[in-house]
């Protein structure tokens, strides 16, 4: 199998770097020189791994073509390629939705769009996809765990979920540089707080009870001090805003 990838950002180098250490058979994987640094350093991980200049080489070489660029740039290239009846496209591509896509490729061939995230290196994490695809649900259920999604209006607020990402990271930096004021050594600090929600995390994700809100009911006792954070940080309409920023992503997402 042959991959190829336009875009050389962070969602590809994190998805070749799981497919490297995957039991994805491909003979060679094409990618643009779109990132020098991050292209040279995937060069390096392999010799299967061949960077190209042309992005319609890469094309012309592949069997599933990862589209991994911005939506702007998406807008002004997709169209100017030439796409086969034999491709497989999957687009990474957060506010170009399906029908625009066929508008772009033009040719009758299969589409799908997926959200891979950075944990996908490790093999590792949800990827949801749009419209379900035996060949893309098989091949990231080899570096994660794949969702298939029937509906793309569904799918949107998978998107709106992957943008709490950065959010994520800033609440443990923010809660290790509260450690770090207090004295705790950096790599300390870094370190506890990441293994917590990891602990954290993987409770919630094989929790028997199949119910978050359980979770949260469990883990307070009264007049305890689960209890006292949660209930000041509801005051302070943290969760609140939450469901706010969700619902203006989303109206982005949908173009409104």
């Amino acid at each position: 199998m042959y991959l190829g990838f336009i875009g050389t950002g962070e969602i590809t180098k994190s998805v070749i770097l799981g497919i490297l250490d995957s039991k994805i058979k491909y003979k060679k994987i094409y990618i643009s020189r779109r990132n020098k640094k991050i292209s040279n350093y995937l060069k390096n991980k392999s010799n299967k791994i061949i960077v190209l200049n042309n992005n319609q080489n890469i094309i012309d070489k592949s069997k599933i073509i990862f589209l991994a660029i911005t939506p702007t740039v998406g807008r002004k290239i997709i169209k100017t390629l030439r796409f086969k009846k034999s491709s497989i496209i999957v687009s990474f591509i957060s506010t170009i939705k399906f029908e625009e896509l066929k508008k772009y490729i033009k040719i009758k061939c299969q589409i799908v769009r997926a959200i891979p995230l950075p944990p996908i290196s490790l093999g590792i994490g949800p990827i949801p996809i749009y419209p379900p695809n035996k060949t893309v649900k098989n091949f990231f259920n080899k570096i994660g765990n794949t969702i298939e999604i029937n509906n793309e209006k569904l799918s949107l607020n998978f998107w709106v979920m992957s943008s709490m990402m950065a959010p994520y990271y800033e609440i443990l930096s923010q809660l290790s540089s509260w450690l770090i004021k207090k004295g705790v050594n950096k790599n300390k600090a870094e370190n506890y707080i990441s293994s917590l929600f990891l602990g954290l995390s993987k409770n919630a994700y094989q929790n028997k009870y199949k119910d978050l809100k359980k979770l949260v009911k469990m883990s307070q006792t009264p007049k305890g001090l689960n209890e006292q954070a949660l209930k000041e940080l509801k005051k302070s309409v943290f969760y609140r805003k939450l469901n706010i920023t969700s619902n203006n992503i989303l109206k982005r997402l949908k173009g409104k």
